[in-house]
């Protein structure tokens, strides 16, 4: 299985989608759309990492670790990963009672996790997320893309190590305050103009450049990259964690492994479907979780902060046109050289016109036709919608996705089991008996129903269950026809048990009865008698 996953990173190392020629034209495409992504990435490193509680070059190394491999062997081309706040509001707690040396462990540890779970292929998983909550895990994160924002409006460095979002600096006011509305409302309308215009440089890129140029030549007072702290560094040198080599620190580190591991997937494979449905391509789930995985190991050799996929970043991405593993590539090698040779340049962008990109990633990323649907689809998934929306912005996503899918199951098990009922008639071949035609699955949640169905006292001495339109699922069912069979023994009648499945006859057999299978019906067993007397099924 190792060897399989391992042969597909190789035959995906091609920087080209092979499904789509690369053009001289797309090829600039390309590019152009990985300096788009690089500058929009420079901001949310920087203000993850003083979410997370440590330097910002720290958050710039994962993103450019990060965003390089799994832009390399991820399991999507066109998707970007970096440094994201639903690591980093976990980190903090991590980092602020250990240390940063703490932190870099836990992030190789989290790599190996999530490398497991791709090896194990357990990303395959990821189909059991309805689509209820994946319009609630879209919706929110469209909400909390456009919280985090709103941080860029408080005065340079009233806030600096709050983070995206924290209400507790000086907020702009009067005159400041209205140029950078103004600002970021011409970002998001030449976004919205360009593509009416030209397609040779992608919108957010063409807007990031105009506003800058603007506020550059005017010499306009405004908050800039710059403000937020220096990005100048030099290349990530490797680093072995410098913590004790003990089971105190593996006990430390391990539970921030874990719900680190599981945010970064379960974001990382919910990017990828969302990322998928937009590009036609469908797949690459476990060898998304070995990308992630290898990328934060390494990470964490070289003192990054880890990270997984961004779907802002994603967004702008391929709405720019990036469809291959070079936008990916090309973002992250154009964030390192703005690290090592570009920070004065790229610290005097205004951060309006980043503001403004962000704006229509929102604009683009909500799912605006669910709030027209939600009177339409069943109130269970209306329900699911919303619930998910609010967890992932009152919490975070993981938590909304785990929520979300439980209350689904329970949803669609409750439904299930109100199904179970029976149509009575007299046989048809035995005289006097009577017949049980059963009607919906017999599982769990409805063996009480199950139970209830039959009228043991009034019934005659012969009665037979037809389970030809119902199928027995699990030990619970078991259980409901012993229960019924020995109501019917203590009453002194006998039952009968009719077309069951081969897999119910697995069960069945698996519970210690004897079950004889039918030679003319390949798919349904041939009737069969139930005898509690002698706890043997035999045939009929």
């Amino acid at each position: 299985m190792a060897r399989a996953l391992l042969a597909s990173f190789a035959d995906n190392l091609s920087l080209r989608d092979p499904d789509a020629p690369l053009t001289g034209g797309q090829f600039r495409t390309e590019i152009l759309s990985g300096l788009t992504v690089a500058l929009a990435l420079v901001p949310e490193a920087v203000a993850f990492a003083f979410v997370a509680g440590v330097e910002p070059l720290v958050g710039l190394y994962a993103a450019f670790i990060v965003g390089l491999i799994t832009a390399l062997f991820g399991g999507r081309p066109g998707m970007i990963s970096g440094a994201t706040g639903a690591l980093a509001v976990v980190m903090v707690s991590l980092v602020a009672l250990h240390g940063v040396e703490y932190l870099f462990a836990t992030v190789v540890l989290m790599g190996l996790i999530q490398i497991v779970v791709g090896i194990m292929r357990w990303g395959k998983f990821i189909r059991l997320v309805p689509h209820p909550v994946m319009l609630g895990f879209v919706n929110g994160l469209a909400i909390v893309i456009f919280l985090a924002q709103l941080g860029q409006f408080q005065v340079p460095g009233s806030a600096e190590h709050a983070g995206h979002g924290m209400a507790n600096g000086e907020w702009l006011s009067g005159a400041p305050l209205i140029l950078m509305l103004a600002l970021v409302a011409l970002t998001m309308a030449i976004i919205w103009l360009m593509p009416k215009l030209t397609t040779i440089v992608p919108a957010p890129l063409a807007g990031i450049a105009i506003v800058a140029a603007i506020v550059i030549g005017f010499g306009l007072d405004v908050p800039l990259v710059g403000d937020l702290a220096s990005i100048e560094g030099g290349l990530p040198a490797f680093h072995v964690p410098m913590v004790p080599l003990t089971w105190e620190t593996f006990e430390i580190i391990l539970p921030y492994a874990l719900i680190l591991a599981a945010i970064g997937l379960i974001e990382s494979l919910l990017t990828l479907n969302l990322v998928g449905e937009m590009t036609g391509k469908r797949g690459g789930a476990s060898q998304e979780c070995l990308a992630q995985g290898a990328a934060n190991t390494v990470t964490g050799f070289f003192g990054g902060m880890g990270g997984c996929a961004m779907i802002g970043q994603s967004m702008i991405n391929v709405k720019s046109g990036g469809r291959t593993r070079i936008a990916g590539t090309a973002a992250a090698l154009f964030l390192l050289s703005f690290i090592l040779f570009a920070s004065p340049l790229i610290e005097q962008i205004p951060l309006a016109a980043l503001v403004g990109v962000m704006f229509m990633v929102v604009i683009g990323t909500f799912a605006w036709n669910s709030l027209r649907i939600l009177r339409k689809v069943p109130r269970t998934d209306a329900f699911v919608t919303i619930l998910v929306t609010i967890v992932t912005v009152a919490t975070d996503l993981a938590t909304a996705v785990v929520v979300g899918v439980i209350v689904s199951a329970l949803a669609y098990a409750w439904s299930n089991a109100k199904r179970i009922h029976a149509i009575t008639r007299d046989s048809r071949t035995a005289e006097g008996a009577k017949v049980y035609e059963i009607q919906g699955p017999l599982f769990f949640g409805s063996s009480d129903g199950f139970m209830e169905i039959f009228e043991v006292e009034a019934d005659p001495e012969l009665v037979i269950i037809d389970f030809a339109n119902s199928r027995v699922a699990d030990q619970s069912a078991l259980q409901a026809i012993e229960a019924i069979a020995q109501k019917y023994e203590e009453a002194g009648k006998q039952i009968q048990l009719r077309h069951l499945s081969r897999d119910c006859h697995k069960l069945l057999s698996k519970a210690g009865h004897l079950m004889i299978d039918s030679d003319d019906d390949p798919d349904y067993a041939l009737a069969v008698d139930y005898s509690v007397r002698t706890g043997i099924i035999g045939g009929h």
